[in-house]
């Protein structure tokens, strides 16, 4: 009458289990929440709050939200995924997973998911911090959408292909470095004029210039879909991915 029927569970019920198992881990990881949600709300309430930003005529809650929001998927989707998945794999983890009856893709999904969930969560809670200090957006919010989800790609990407190919302690180092570089130099809290011009042409190339001006032109500016923002996070996103998948090692 009970006939036990071992095998795999359906595909989907697998890489929705491991989500969510990627989910609750992350949130539980204090170093992981000061990255993703303690470190860009008090950038955005302290550099709203503090004169020390020349945002010309707009307000500087106007100027810091798009790029406090790239600068949240990039803590998630680059930062604490690449830390995260480089200590998995020194401990054994991934070696472990990969020879479960969830394929490796079934697992790069599934963390991907759980990148997705942890970034609407950051969006949300950023979103009302921003209103809550008088933002006031603009723009189409199906270009905002489209940046993310690129973003989130180029960004995920890279983590993935840093923390396949360096040792635990060296993406950890590495990890933390970029988002300290990038948080300085990308457009974030400083306006990309204040660096030369030759410097500008540079930073413009990078992703997360892309995201936070691509982010800003249409927020605070009310622009249309900004398509040269976009090509160049496709472009991070296609080849990241693709070395990623190419050179990342399991053990």
């Amino acid at each position: 009458m009970y006939t036990p029927k071992p095998g795999a569970a359906p595909l989907g019920r697998m890489i929705a289990t491991q989500a969510v198992l990627e989910t609750k881990m992350l949130l539980r990881n204090g170093e992981q929440l000061l990255l993703t949600v303690v470190i860009p709300t008090l950038v955005l309430v302290l550099f709203s709050s503090v004169d020390i930003i020349d945002t010309d005529e707009g307000k500087a809650v106007d100027f810091l939200t798009p790029g406090v929001l790239a600068l949240a998927v990039m803590s998630t989707a680059f930062t604490g995924q690449a830390i995260a998945t480089g200590f998995e794999r020194r401990y054994g983890v991934l070696k472990r997973l990969a020879s479960s009856p969830l394929p490796r893709w079934g697992l790069m999904t599934a963390k991907t998911a759980s990148v997705l969930v942890t970034e609407i969560l950051q969006v949300i809670l950023l979103t009302v911090i921003a209103f809550a200090l008088g933002w006031s957006p603009h723009g189409n919010p199906f270009a905002v959408l489209l940046l993310l989800i690129l973003g989130t790609a180029a960004f995920s990407g890279l983590g993935l292909l840093m923390a396949g190919t360096l040792k635990a302690e060296a993406t950890l180092a590495a990890a933390n470095l970029v988002f300290l570089l990038l948080l300085v130099g990308g457009g974030v809290i400083v306006p990309l004029d204040q660096f030369s011009q030759n410097t500008q042409d540079v930073l413009r190339l990078l992703p997360i210039t892309a995201l936070s001006d691509g982010l800003r032109d249409v927020l605070q500016h009310g622009a249309g879909v900004p398509w040269g923002d976009l090509g160049i996070l496709a472009v991070w996103a296609v080849a990241a991915l693709a070395l990623a998948g190419r050179f990342f090692r399991w053990e």
